[in-house]
């Protein structure tokens, strides 16, 4: 039946192209620029936790220091939704293109700032606060982000290549963690270990500024999306429903979508940012070998995720569900089993491993996030949805895998729990997901959602 209806938007009349092919290539490609320095700028927090730990925190016990960078890594995600809201709404009234302007110069600002903190030594907690300031604009700006790049892509799409065009924000995120792996990894090798605690690690923080002006420069040059425009010609018969309005429509959406985001979040954070902490935290594992696996599967994982997209729009939005949620569930013990070999090529295997799941639930949700809503209310309904789960599972996805470490002294703890949330994901899939693959966009909230 799945795969059925996907055939028929094949030949289905005016949506199989809504814009010239050498536009939409231009939208994908700039899209796709844009995010992987937005991201960038949010990956490296993670890769740098142990530098940031000892130059912020005062704990001599460096798995407390780390506890404690991880609780500010998931304060920022408490800061998401409310980014969330705040774009979703500016998105939905002003358009997306001039959102996805603003975030990026917010993201590259705040980025620069934790560059520039003085260490607890200089400063004492001011330092840790300061961080914690910064971390929130982070979380604030990237509640805006990946819903509205997202969004701006499929917008522009024909409805049988929707997952395939926007599969390319899921390798952009992909692709910026891997980015800030191998600049981490090239810095880690070439600068000496006090040398990189002590300054070398800035320079990724730093390195955001240009970064950040070359995604401005993308991103002013782009158009609004059709869809959008569409929605601003009847704008004076429909106005943007209030707040309280999409969450009454949108609700059960936003409940079923959430109920598979949680496992796309978890899996996200634990491959591209709680792996190399535990490759070198309790595998044993020198940080530059560590950094230079996750490099290896993140690279993989950002070149695989657009053949990922053209298999979500083939066999269907719930058999790619399936498909990660399994993939989680039955790969993430072997991989950490693998992990403790303790070599680069152990490391390197078990991330490829974690990232077959990891990839299909990105890029899946990737596509899911506009279909699941209409345009009148898709930039805030999808990003109250994406990130309200990924701060409870995402956000805390680091910590909760290190104190699960700590305190059981198990090193799989952490992929049980992937495990479980996994299974759960696979009934919500199975159950609550209706099928949107190739079916049309819908424009306006009273518009009922496809079975």
């Amino acid at each position: 039946m799945d795969t059925q209806l996907t055939h028929d938007a094949d030949t289905s009349p005016e949506s199989l192209r809504k814009v010239p092919q050498a536009q939409l290539n231009k939208v994908v490609r700039a899209s796709f620029a844009g995010t992987v320095v937005e991201w960038f700028d949010f990956a490296i927090y993670g890769y740098m936790a142990t530098h940031l730990a000892a130059a912020f925190f005062s704990s001599e016990d460096p798995i407390i220091g780390l506890l404690e960078t991880f609780a500010v890594f998931a304060v920022a995600f408490a800061l998401r939704p409310l980014g969330g809201i705040f774009f979703g709404r500016l998105g939905d009234r002003i358009g997306r293109k001039s959102t996805l302007v603003l975030t990026v110069l917010l993201m590259s600002g705040s980025t620069a700032a934790i560059g520039l903190i003085p260490t607890h030594e200089q400063i004492g907690v001011w330092a840790a606060v300061l961080l914690v300031l910064a971390r929130c604009l982070q979380g604030f700006s990237a509640g805006g982000e990946y819903a509205g790049a997202t969004i701006y892509v499929v917008e522009h799409s024909p409805d049988h290549q929707r997952a395939r065009n926007s599969s390319a924000m899921s390798s952009a995120t992909f692709a910026s963690f891997a980015l800030a792996a191998g600049i981490g990894a090239i810095l880690s090798r070439i600068l000496p270990p006090e040398a990189m605690g002590e300054w070398g690690w800035r320079i990724l923080f730093l390195l955001s500024v240009p970064l950040g002006l070359v995604a401005f420069y993308i991103r002013s040059k782009l158009q609004e999306s059709p869809e959008f425009e569409a929605l601003k010609e009847n704008r004076e018969e429909r106005e943007a429903p209030p707040l309280k309005e999409v969450f009454r429509t949108q609700g059960p959406s936003m409940l079923k979508l959430g109920g598979f985001v949680m496992l796309t979040a978890l899996s996200f954070y634990i491959y591209s940012t709680y792996m190399s902490t535990f490759l070198t935290v309790v595998v044993g594992l020198s940080k530059d070998l560590a950094l230079f696996s996750s490099l290896i599967s993140l690279t993989l994982a950002a070149i695989g995720a657009p053949f990922l997209g053209r298999l979500a729009d083939r066999i269907g939005r719930r058999r790619t569900m399936q498909l990660s949620a399994g993939l989680l569930a039955l790969l993430t013990i072997p991989s950490y089993l693998i992990a403790e070999q303790s070599t680069l090529l152990s490391a390197t295997i078990s991330q490829i491993l974690i990232g077959l799941g990891a990839a299909t639930a990105n890029v899946v949700t990737s596509v899911l996030m506009s279909e699941m809503f209409s345009t009148d209310v898709r930039y805030t309904a999808s990003g109250i949805c994406y990130n309200i789960t990924y701060a409870i599972f995402g956000g805390t996805a680091p910590f909760i895998a290190t104190w699960l470490v700590a305190s059981t002294g198990n090193g799989l703890s952490p992929a049980i729990y992937v495990s479980i949330i996994a299974v759960l994901a696979f009934l919500v899939a199975t159950f609550a997901m209706p099928e949107t693959a190739g079916k049309p966009l819908r424009r306006y909230s009273s518009e009922p959602l496809a079975a």
